[in-house]
């Protein structure tokens, strides 16, 4: 069994970037995604909220979304995952085979914001160190480098298509 654990950060507004997000504007960005996953993740084909509740600590949203099978990899495209935001900085997402997704936004020592995604997946049938954790790892790391940029550009996206 191997348990795949990596992270990807960006810079939220990098040098050329317009218009500059706000980190208010990034957290509603990120609600959005929980609610709305197929406008910024483009495996995913649908999203539905099954229920949404307030806790002490946070949000907690219990969602189903639909995977495009070729992208997922496997015939299990319907997924419930439950998900707890944690304003105005954390979204976690926890999937029904124990793989986990986190969504963080911070601060570098400059005060620039950056979103970060780590990412724990969990593969019970795969061996550490073959080829094939090899080979997911490299598939992971160009899916978690695209997820964060493709987020921060569909929130900037989102935020100049609003009226």
């Amino acid at each position: 069994m191997i348990t795949i654990n990596l992270a990807y950060s960006a810079p939220i507004n990098p040098s050329g970037a317009s218009p500059i997000l706000s980190e208010a504007q990034v957290w509603n960005g990120l609600k959005r995604k929980v609610r709305k996953a197929h406008e910024f993740v483009a495996p995913i084909l649908e999203c539905e909220v099954l229920s949404e509740e307030d806790t002490e600590v946070g949000t907690k949203v219990t969602r189903q979304v639909t995977f495009d099978k070729e992208a997922r990899g496997s015939n299990d495209t319907v997924v419930k995952e439950v998900v707890y935001e944690f304003a105005p900085t954390r979204v976690d997402f926890y999937q029904p085979d124990g793989s986990k997704i986190f969504n963080i936004v911070s601060v570098d020592q400059g005060g620039n914001l950056i979103l970060t995604f780590a990412f724990e997946w969990w593969h019970p049938q795969v061996e550490a160190e073959s080829e094939e954790a090899k080979q997911l790892r490299e598939k992971y790391f160009k899916m978690a480098k695209g997820a964060v940029e493709g987020t921060i550009n569909a929130i900037r996206y989102c935020l100049l298509c609003r009226p």
